[in-house]
């Protein structure tokens, strides 16, 4: 009869621990962080597998995505003769909300669940054992390099996908539907905001960086050390950041706009 109560408390005890876990290990990972600076060639090695890697599937979902933004734009403003309003819809929607969100959707896809898989099987191979036997701190050497990494890397992401947004909007827009191309730059330049809209987006994808990545190494060191392990904390990587990532998102937006 209180079956579903003790696998609720089971549940909350677990939920608990892994959320005082993931504290001290985003300490250590702080406190270890200053071992990052005397060895760059580790972090930039690091931002080329977050960051440089991803460029492909961030740019194209950009061009689509702004695309898709030009064309369901149009549809709607060409009713209320308000079609030259095309590039603040196409500008505003992107580095607010949806340039953020998604990028930072597709950075958790793919460079987070590599992170995860990458240390999970490091840690079922023994090689993070290993470190620590030789008096290397696997913190410091493994863990922190990808942190800052992905850290540094989403934000840049995320300009370059909404860059890439905007572009596409305007081919659809004004390439071939035809709009006036002064209107869409001169409406979009009046209308957006540094600090209200591009400052704030860029913002967000700093707060999402960090949770992903804080994820994505978190459930990497903690996976259980076999390949069921590896498997099913990759996959925790990609839902948990997906979730967090959109509840994040109504948050700051609630405090930024």
């Amino acid at each position: 009869m209180f079956e579903w109560l003790r696998h609720l408390g089971a549940w909350t005890i677990d939920a608990l621990w892994k959320l005082g876990f993931a504290s001290r290990f985003l300490l250590a990972i702080v406190l270890h962080s200053g071992q990052v600076l005397l060895r760059p060639q580790l972090l930039i090695r690091e931002m080329f597998f977050a960051g440089v890697l991803s460029l492909i599937i961030i740019m194209v979902s950009g061009l689509f995505v702004g695309m898709v933004l030009g064309l369901q734009g149009y549809n709607t403003l060409v009713r209320f003769g308000s079609a030259d309003a095309l590039g603040t819809l196409v500008a505003l929607s992107l580095l607010r909300e949806l340039g953020p969100v998604l990028a930072a959707l597709l950075f958790a896809s793919r460079s987070g669940s590599a992170m995860t898989a990458e240390i999970g099987l490091m840690k079922a191979t023994e090689q993070l054992d290993a470190m620590a036997v030789m008096a290397v701190n696997p913190v410091a050497r493994v863990i922190a390099p990808r942190f800052w990494a992905g850290v540094l890397s989403l934000p840049v992401l995320t300009a370059l996908f909404n860059v890439m947004g905007i572009f596409g909007g305007y081919y659809v827009g004004v390439v071939l539907i035809g709009l006036d191309e002064g209107s869409y730059w001169a409406q979009m330049q009046n209308a957006v905001d540094l600090h209200d809209d591009v400052i704030n987006g860029l913002i967000k994808s700093v707060f999402f960086g960090i949770a992903v990545t804080l994820i994505a190494v978190f459930e990497g060191y903690d996976a259980e050390p076999t390949a069921a392990g590896v498997s099913s904390a990759t996959t925790r990587t990609v839902v948990t950041s997906a979730l967090v990532i959109l509840a994040m998102d109504f948050v700051l937006t609630a405090f930024m706009f």
